[in-house]
């Protein structure tokens, strides 16, 4: 069996950066779509997953240095270095995005916490590292610190100031391994239909 369980589902619609400006937003999702966390307890992993259609659109395993940045009533953004993006969820509302802010937070705690255990024993950290061009099917388990700067929010929302990542902070696709912690559509869908998880509307 599978070891990763989802524990939080919301509806949010799905942005990245975009990689030639680093400055606007491109849909990553053509509607608000489910956005999963998964727990992998063989690995003790958080990842952040979405998946629409036969395409993953968030893959993000959750690091201790990883923010989520709230850039505006209803949006916000992480980066994920080693997966070479920075991805922004769009909510419905204040609430529904408060919900995943605090989600993330309790997962960004529990992973820092999981390998400070595991380090104060002696034992060495697994740290799964990812392929810029992951199948969109087999999509990669992705880590990385995060470094963002406020981004623009997608186009028709509330204005907000230009910024830009810095191009620096992304790495070359190319200067990581390929992942050990794969996740297919077909399990993400099992699992999400399995565990019936509460939707955020």
């Amino acid at each position: 069996m599978n070891g990763e369980q989802p524990i939080f589902t919301c509806k949010a619609h799905v942005f990245h950066i975009d990689p030639k400006t680093k400055r606007s937003w491109m849909p990553a999702s053509s509607t608000a779509v489910s956005v999963s966390f998964f727990y992998d307890s063989s690995r003790s992993l958080y990842r952040i997953i979405s998946v629409e259609g036969q395409k993953a659109v968030i893959n993000s395993t959750v690091t201790p240095n990883m923010t989520f940045t709230k850039t505006s009533q209803k949006f916000g953004q992480w980066s994920d270095v080693r997966a070479n993006t920075v991805y922004g969820l769009g909510f419905s509302s204040e609430i529904e995005l408060q919900k995943f802010i605090d989600k993330f937070n309790e997962v960004k705690e529990a992973t820092r916490n999981a390998i400070s255990k595991v380090t104060s024993n002696g034992a060495s950290v697994v740290t799964p590292v990812s392929s810029a061009n992951a199948s969109p099917i087999t999509a990669r388990a992705a880590t990385g610190t995060d470094s963002t700067d406020n981004l623009l929010e997608p186009p028709g929302s509330a204005a907000l100031p230009q910024n830009q990542i810095k191009e620096e902070e992304i790495p070359h696709p190319r200067s990581h391994s390929v992942s050990v912690c794969r996740v297919t559509r077909a399990q993400v869908i099992k699992l999400s239909k399995r565990n019936q998880l509460p939707i955020c509307n």
